[in-house]
Order: structure tokens, then C-alpha cells, then sequence
């Protein structure tokens, strides 16, 4: 049986797709094996791919968000080791090793862990990435922030110590130089960036204040101060980004953006990076981007199955218009991704236009805009149009005129993806009537609009339950059915996380969306263009059955996904 065929025999794609994934891999030259190619276009994910080959190899899969390395273990094979050979030492047995690898027929690294170890190897198979967060945690590598830094800071010249006094505007731009390329100052950056990305961050906050610099960052949106480092540190660290982010040093005085391309733990990021000027200083902002960490694929983002196959439907129409809304930091360009690799079958000319472009996808044709250069959303939309193409991507609605091109174009035969902000799905049609967009084009072209926010999941490691009374999500404002998930007791069970290491004592780690989706009925449509109000389009799109916001929360709620409290931040406050 051929490696693909397995995929299909386990359930996981159908027989089209498979074909399509053949095509596909045909298209690159035969480079890429067939299960990469369909992790890739979004088919399965790493953890079924790297599953059904352990099947097939018969070699048993490794879950290692749900398996403990034991000491006694993790003590016979270093570090360096561990790291460099992508493994991990999971549990003594006899005189057996139990060892879970990324590449389990590597016959070299079994002997060479053989030799080092004196034990009889037993791979099993796991997840790259899942095996390098592993090694981190376990053998804390470069994570105690503490001890690591004081070394760094422990190193500083005196000279370092006299350049980096008060007085900034006398350090020139060579001195500025020297202090960003010394090593102490490389090592903290690297400490850094490293600590960011062990913890899942999307943001890192590099903050002068008067007495010193503040490290913060954002993880599962919420600030979190990492570490607090002395004032001689502010202009060299701010030297070194600048320096690997090839920004002018000598430029205090105005903003400046930049990206930096950098491969962690053997997985590759993108770092867009962006300087403001404060009074004590040039505060840094990295946005971090996992380029292998987009191709979640639909079935990840926490959709309920209702509104999983109604999205999924759309991206399956040969025109239209498909909005996600939402504000800032809801997860809309994940989700516009996401979309864009359901429709990825390879037989589709897709186009997108981004600012700017945030993640490289494979065999899409994307471009940034570019407002100096005369590239803005709307003229590049009328340049794609020229393009033949079948799907478009534009990244944010911003202007009547970007508006009306992409509805005329959902009106030709193209099937459009973008976001719009607004506070739910039913406020878009009204959105766009504000704009000045004529309401028989929004009416017409539009076919759903996805509203979402994102919320921080319940630690699955210190997850517990309660009980409380219906009436007092009630007070709350949560819309509870009267037979929802009712014991005979007239209680709710419901969850909220203690507090651990693994989640660093919030008892929430990573995050999921909340959604409301509007499918544009026919009399949807007609309130649409008789310019009705957006609470009149939500009593009639809630009569057909959309769930709301809330309503979704509830639900996820109830199923112990999250916790009233963080529903509450998020959706009610």
C-alpha cells in the first residue's frame, strides 16, 4: 500500500484529495515527499502525519503532551545531546532506554545513544516540535532567566558600563556599534528572544523607563513581565536589533520597521520588528511569527461543528465574499490563512494583497502594500484583477474604493476573503453601507461574515471543576438554555484552572476562538437593501439559527474549554 493510500484508509483525507495532494507534489519537482506536501496544503496536521507514519513503519506514537520523562531517564542522556539528535529520553525499562524521536530509523543516532547510555534504545516516534519544547523545559535550556542573566550582566566591561551612561546623545553611531556586536550583549539578546519564544509569546516588549528596561511579553494576549535589566543595558541591547535588523543606529529620533528571519530549536520564525521613539529612550516591539505554525487548518480553531461546516462551505463557493471581523489581536488573519488553505487544492490561481505580508505561503502569489510606491489596497486589487485570478485575499477593508472593487469582483466569478472591524458579524453589511458602499452590491456579493475573539483555554494540567446555579451565569449576562448541562440539583459543572508550572501559575495555556457566523439569507438580503439596522439583521439571522458570540461562549464554557472569568474579559467587558 502506498504511503498516501494509508491517509485515506485511516480516514483522514478522501481519495480526491489524495489526488490532489499527488498533483501538487508533482507540481514541485517530486522534492517534497507526499505527506509533507499535504501537511503543507493543510490536508492533516503534523501530529497525523507523524502517527500514521509510525503506523506504517510500525513504530509506536509518542504523545508527549500527555507523557512524563522520567528522571532517571533524562539523567543518561545530556542535554547536547538531546538537542542535537532532536530526541528524548522518556523511561528506563530493564535495561532498555525508551527514546522518543523525530527520525526513529536513524540507526545512526541509535548507535550513538547506545554508546553514550550503556542501555538498549526503543525509539518511538513524536513530534518535532513537540520533542524540542520538551527538551527545553526538562533540561532547561537557556530558561533560567535568572541565573543566565546575571551571568550576562556579570560580564559587562567597564568601558561598556562608562558608554552607556546618562547621557545617550554622546554616544556616536560607531561606539553604538561596537556595544551592539559585544557579546555579552548577544548572549541577552539571544536570551531573549529564546525566552519568548519557549513560552509561546506573540509579542516581545523591549521598554526603556527612567531607572532601567523593562522585558515584557504578550502570551495568550496578555502582558507578562518577563525581566527588569539596568539603564547601562538600554542603548547596546537597542543596538543589537537594530544591528541583525539592518535598521539605521545613528536614527533615534524617528520610527522604524524592519524584519528578521531566524531558525530557534530548529523551527523558523519571522520577527517584524518596529522602534518608537519614548523619553527615555527607543522602546522595541517584535511581532514573533512561527512560519510553521499557520497551517492550523479550520478544524483547530475551536469552531463548533455547526459553524465548521457552514465556513467550510463557503470557502467552497466559486464567488463571493467571505468577511471575518473582529478587533485587533482576535486571530482574523489566522483564520483568513486558514481559509485561503481550504481552498489551496492547486488547481486555483490565489492572490493576496497584506500589510504587510505576515506568513509565506506555498504556491500563493502574495504581495504587500506599499503606500509610497503608490501600491495601495485598492490599486492593487485592480492589478490582481488582471491577473486571472480565482481566489483573492485582501488583507483589511479600509476605504469605499477597496470596498466596491472587491464586491464588483465577488460579482464576476471571484471568490474574495477579508476582514472588516466591527464588534460582530451582523454590524458588517452596516459597516460597509457607512462606507458609502451601495447596498445592492454588499447584498448581493456578500455569501457570510465571520465574527470571532480569542480566548485562553484552561490548562489542561490543572484543570478542576465546580458547580454553580444557572441563575448566576444569568446575572452575568450568559445566555443559558433552561436544559443546558443542569444537574438534578439545578447546578452547572463547570471548569477554571488552579495554577501550575505548566501554565505558569494563570491556569490558562494557549488559546481558542469564540465565533458568531452570519450566513446572508435571501432575507437577510432584503434588510440589507432597504438599509435595516444591525439589530434588526441579528433577530432575523438568530430566528434562523446563528449563535451569537455568547451563545458560543456557553457552549465552550460548559465543555470545559474555558472559564466564565476569561469569557467575561474577553466577549463582556
Amino acid at each position: 500500500m502506498l504511503t498516501g493510500d494509508v491517509f485515506v484508509k485511516e480516514g483522514l483525507i478522501t481519495d480526491d484529495q489524495l489526488q490532489v495532494a499527488v498533483a501538487k507534489q508533482l507540481e514541485l519537482g517530486g522534492t517534497e515527499s507526499i505527506t509533507r506536501v499535504m501537511v503543507d496544503m493543510g490536508l492533516i496536521t503534523e501530529r497525523d502525519r507523524v502517527r500514521v507514519m509510525g503506523k506504517v513503519w510500525g513504530i509506536p506514537f509518542a504523545d508527549l503532551n500527555e507523557l512524563e520523562a522520567t528522571p532517571e531517564a533524562l539523567n543518561l542522556v545530556t542535554a547536547q545531546i538531546a538537542k542535537r539528535f532532536k530526541c528524548l529520553p522518556l523511561v528506563v525499562h530493564q535495561d532498555k532506554l525508551i527514546v522518543a524521536m523525530a527520525n526513529p530509523l536513524d540507526v545512526f543516532v541509535i548507535d550513538e545513544l547506545r554508546m553514550n547510555t550503556g542501555c538498549e534504545i526503543e525509539p518511538v516516534i513524536s513530534v518535532e516540535s513537540d520533542i524540542l519544547a520538551k527538551v527545553s523545559e526538562h533540561y532547561k535550556i537557556e530558561t533560567n532567566v535568572n541565573e543566565a542573566l546575571a551571568g550576562v550582566i556579570s560580564d559587562f566591561s567597564g568601558e561598556m558600563e562608562l558608554l552607556s551612561g546618562d547621557d545617550d546623545e554622546e554616544i556616536s553611531a560607531d561606539q553604538l556599534k561596537a556595544m551592539g556586536e559585544d557579546a555579552p550583549i548577544i548572549r541577552l539578546a539571544n536570551l531573549i528572544v529564546n525566552q519568548a519564544v519557549a513560552d509561546g509569546a506573540s509579542d516581545i516588549h523591549i521598554e526603556p523607563r527612567k531607572d532601567g528596561l523593562v522585558v515584557r511579553l504578550r502570551i495568550d494576549g496578555i502582558m507578562i513581565e518577563a525581566m527588569r535589566l539596568p539603564k547601562k543595558v538600554v542603548a547596546p541591547l537597542t543596538s543589537r536589533f537594530k544591528i541583525v535588523a539592518n535598521m539605521d543606529i545613528a536614527e533615534k529620533r524617528a520610527p522604524q520597521d524592519a524584519r528578521i528571519s531566524a531558525t530557534i530549536n530548529g523551527k523558523e520564525y519571522d520577527f517584524r520588528v518596529n522602534t518608537l521613539p519614548l523619553i527615555y529612550g527607543e522602546k522595541i516591539v517584535m511581532r514573533v511569527l512561527d512560519k510553521g505554525g499557520i497551517n492550523v487548518g479550520l478544524q483547530k480553531l475551536g469552531f463548533l461543528d455547526h459553524n465548521y461546516e457552514k465556513l467550510v462551505e463557503f470557502a467552497q463557493r466559486s464567488y463571493g465574499i467571505v468577511l471575518v471581523t473582529g478587533p485587533t489581536g482576535s486571530g482574523k488573519s489566522t483564520t483568513l490563512y486558514s481559509l485561503i488553505n481550504q481552498t489551496n487544492d492547486g488547481l486555483k490561481n490565489i492572490v493576496t494583497i497584506e500589510d504587510p505580508v505576515e506568513y509565506e505561503l506555498e504556491s500563493i502569489n502574495q504581495c504587500s502594500v506599499n503606500n509610497r510606491a503608490g501600491m495601495t489596497f485598492a490599486a492593487g486589487l485592480r492589478a490582481m484583477l488582471r491577473q486571472d485570478p480565482d481566489v483573492i485575499m485582501i488583507g483589511e477593508m479600509r476605504d469605499n474604493e477597496t470596498a466596491t472593487i472587491a464586491m464588483e469582483a465577488a460579482l464576476t466569478g471571484h471568490l474574495v476573503f477579508s476582514t472588516l472591524h466591527t464588534n460582530d458579524a451582523c454590524s458588517a453589511p452596516t459597516r460597509l453601507v457607512d462606507m458609502e458602499v451601495e447596498p445592492f452590491l454588499i447584498a448581493s456579493s456578500i455569501v457570510g461574515v465571520l465574527a470571532q475573539r480569542l480566548v485562553r483555554k484552561i490548562c489542561p494540567k490543572c484543570k478542576e471543576s465546580y458547580t454553580a446555579s444557572r441563575e448566576s451565569l444569568i446575572r452575568y449576562g450568559f445566555p443559558v438554555p433552561e436544559d443546558l448541562g443542569v444537574d438534578t440539583h439545578g447546578e452547572l459543572t463547570l471548569f477554571r484552572g488552579a495554577g501550575c508550572d505548566h501554565c505558569k501559575g494563570t491556569g490558562y495555556k494557549g488559546r481558542m476562538g469564540i465565533h458568531e457566523l452570519l450566513d446572508v439569507s435571501d432575507e437577510v438580503r432584503d434588510l440589507i437593501l432597504t438599509r435595516e439596522p444591525a439589530h434588526i439583521i441579528k433577530n432575523k439571522a438568530t430566528e434562523q439559527g446563528m449563535k451569537s458570540l455568547q451563545m458560543d461562549s456557553v457552549q465552550k464554557i460548559l465543555m470545559g474549554s474555558t472559564s466564565v472569568d476569561e469569557v467575561l474579559r474577553v466577549i463582556f467587558a
